[in-house]
């Protein structure tokens, strides 16, 4: 039984990937930061662990890996903060939050990284999931952009530094989730696609045999159960 860890597993694509890794025999340790919403979204998934907290703290990065023992077969860096809404341009965007933004998006997932490393089996892979803010200069999206154009780097830089592991980040596209509406606060967002369509582009890269890179999840294809 593969064995993974998944952040930000209690709504949106950590919820709807979880469900589907679970249902494919993964054993899998996932987390979030309310207690209560990540224990009623994972319930009733067989061999799921739920451990909530605040990956920026050292001690609940430590207690994930411990969780999921001494072989890693994947970690999937999801959890991610948008930071204040409406998003505030640069020349006026907090220094105290975007350092929030920074600590939870681009250092946690580095760190969290760090700790499984030694755990990780040969040919094991590295989800970082980003967003294509990350290379398209959006007006008010500074913050969060800016903070997931450093998590790709450092993501290119793990695949070169680590050529036995499968390193990728992936931009699952535009999803209705809680994180979209709140960067549109009041808009409607029911035209976009729902978490779960970008879930077998994901599938496909935890699972298959691309090599480390670049990907967009809607543009893979999932291989057949």
């Amino acid at each position: 039984m593969p064995v993974g860890i998944v952040t930000g597993g209690s709504r949106g694509l950590g919820l709807a990937l979880t469900r589907a890794l679970a249902q494919r025999g993964w054993r899998l340790v996932v987390d979030a930061r309310g207690r209560d919403a990540l224990k009623e979204a994972t319930g009733g998934l067989d061999g799921v662990r739920a451990i909530a907290g605040d990956l920026a703290d050292p001690e609940h990065r430590q207690a994930l890996v411990e969780a999921a023992g001494e072989r890693i077969d994947l970690l999937v860096n999801n959890a991610s903060l948008l930071g204040p809404s409406p998003q505030p341009a640069l020349a006026a965007y907090p220094l105290a939050d975007l350092a929030r933004v920074y600590e939870v998006n681009v250092l946690a997932p580095l760190a969290l990284t760090q700790i499984a490393l030694p755990r990780l089996a040969s040919g094991a892979a590295i989800l970082n999931v980003s967003s294509d803010a990350a290379v398209e200069p959006y007006e008010g999206w500074g913050g969060y952009g800016s903070s997931k154009a450093a998590l790709e780097q450092l993501t290119a830089i793990l695949a070169a530094e680590h050529p036995g592991l499968r390193i990728y980040t992936v931009d699952p596209g535009d999803m209705r989730t809680q994180m979209q509406q709140d960067a549109f606060p009041g808009e409607d967002i029911s035209d976009r696609s729902p978490p779960e369509d970008s879930v077998p582009g994901l599938i496909m890269l935890i699972e298959g045999s691309l090599p480390s890179g670049r990907y967009r999840a809607r543009e893979l294809m999932a291989p057949a159960p």
